[in-house]
Parts: C-alpha cells; structure tokens; sequence
C-alpha cells in the first residue's frame, strides 16, 4: 500500500477539517431534531398512553380516528382562516408601511423604530396586554360604549360567533394581534428591497409619465415580487404554527372556535397525556409546513 506524501495528507486534513467544524452542531440536531422528529413518527403508529409503558404498535388506528374527529377538523377549519385572513394582510400592508417610511424626510427613523417596536415585544406580555384591552370592561369596549356604537360592548375572547357567518370573532380578535405584532418585522424585508432599488429607474419613469402613485405599479410591485413571494411563505408558515395567541388569550375556546391545530397537538400531548394521538396531529402538520418551507426555498432562490 503507497503510502500518502505530506502534500496529499495537508489536502485531506483541509477537506475534513470543514466536516469537524460541523460536527458538533450535527451531533445537536441529531439528538434535538432529528431523532425526536423519527421517534414522534415511530410513535403515531402505536398507542403510547403510558409514559412508563412501551409503546404498542397499532398502525393507521390514529390516522383512522384523526379522519373521524370533528374537533380536528374544526381545528384544521380554523387554522386555514387564520391562513386566509393573516397572510394577505401581512403581504400588502407592511409594503404600504415600507413605502412610506422609505421617503426622506424628518423624523422618518422614529416611525420606523414605532413600526418596529411590537416585533421585539414578548408575545406573552403582547398577549396579556391584548387580552386586557379585549376584555369586558377593557379600553376597546369602553371606546365604543363611549362612542354609542355598541352600548354592550363586544365579546372579542368570549363568543363563538361568526363574522359574515365565516370567521369566530375569538378567533378574528387573535388574528388582529398577530398582524399587529407582524406589520414591523416584514416591513423591515420589504424596506431592504426597496432600498436595493435604484433612483434613476424612478426618474426614468416619470419622465415616461409614471409618477406619484402610478410608478409604484409600473416598478415597485414587479421588482418586489420575490419579496412578496417569500413574506407570503413565511407569514404562512408563522400562521399554520401560531400557538402562544391562542394559548395566552383564549386557550381554544370559546367551543372551540379559535383552537388551532397547534394548540391541539398541545392539549392532546400535554392535557390529555395521548402522545401517540398527538404525534398523528403532528404528522399531519409537518406534512403541511413541508410544503410550506418547499415553497419558502423557492422563493428564496428567486430572491438571491
């Protein structure tokens, strides 16, 4: 066997010394990520009741009963709202916020940093402070009591009404926190991609006549298109996982109508002690965020 010159061992070590970097963090996302996420799918196929006990394997016995719970499937109903209501909000309002705080003028950081301020926020200290706003005798309440618009107030944790006979007020109450807390965070992307646009396409615009309003039809919108693709994926991918809202203002209720698929996982795991039954939730929205993240990586790669 020939054995190896100094030359050739000084190319090996630099091929593997890059992998020995590596290798500590992957040794901690084997153990926290991967091998928890095999044994979460190891157990939707059994019945693991018993923490003490060994898991007995069972089959597509949970998938079987996930198809025939109506709580799932109102969960699963609510989740999509929620979809349906954040997302295109949370893509087109943060682009009019980007906009404007993009122009120069005096002050504009501050509104900014105003903008910016609920991302960096606690969502349990924005939750315990929304619940208290919403509340019976809160400050929003108070307002329209005031204003003599609705003398009783409204229920916004407390009923499960729909609005339009669509979305559960709880549920639309909870929605209109996460866009609160969100409009910063996806401004700031928007500003970025506003900022790598150059000037002189705007002036050669509006020597062609595209002004005012109409130039950002003409350019904003088309150049910012990867931009709207990937805040579109992300604030759907953040919409399909919201949990702390709910847990902190509503805790599902009221009859369900604003319990999230994720905050079902939780109550079946954590409540009810049915991991495996948990574990099939679990699939479930791993299959759907999967997609999700599929399309995040798409539109990534536009963006780059």
């Amino acid at each position: 066997m020939p054995q190896l010159t100094s030359k050739q061992w000084i190319l090996i070590q630099q091929r593997i010394t890059p992998y020995l970097f590596l290798l500590p963090a992957l040794i901690i996302l084997i153990l926290t990520v991967f091998w928890p996420a095999i044994q979460a799918f190891y157990l939707s196929f059994t019945s693991y009741e018993n923490i003490g006990d060994p898991p007995q394997w069972i089959g597509f016995k949970n998938f079987l009963r996930l198809s025939k719970d109506p709580v799932f499937w109102q969960t699963l109903q609510n989740t999509f709202i929620y979809l349906i209501g954040v997302v295109p909000i949370l893509v087109f309002s943060p682009l009019v916020l980007a906009i404007l705080v993009n122009q120069k003028l005096r002050g504009m950081n501050w509104f900014r940093t105003a903008y910016y301020t609920p991302v960096v926020i606690s969502m349990v200290v924005a939750g315990i402070a929304w619940k208290w706003l919403y509340a019976e005798t809160g400050l929003l309440n108070q307002i329209l009591k005031t204003l003599g618009i609705f003398p009783d107030g409204i229920p916004w944790l407390t009923s499960p009404n729909k609005i339009f006979g669509i979305v559960p007020i709880s549920l639309a109450s909870i929605m209109a926190v996460t866009i609160w807390k969100g409009l910063g965070y996806y401004m700031v992307i928007y500003l970025a991609g506003l900022q790598a646009i150059s000037a002189d396409i705007y002036e050669a615009a509006a020597i062609d006549g595209s002004d005012n309003i109409r130039k950002h039809w003409d350019i904003t919108l088309p150049l910012m298109k990867p931009y709207l693709s990937l805040v579109a994926v992300i604030s759907a991918i953040s919409a399909t996982k919201v949990f702390e809202e709910v847990y902190i203002m509503t805790q599902g209720g009221p009859l369900n109508s604003s319990k999230t698929i994720v905050y079902y996982l939780y109550e079946q795991a954590f409540g009810n002690l049915e991991i495996s039954y948990a574990c099939t939730i679990g699939l479930v929205l791993f299959l759907m965020i999967l997609i999700l993240s599929m399309l995040r990586i798409g539109s990534i790669g536009k963006v780059v």
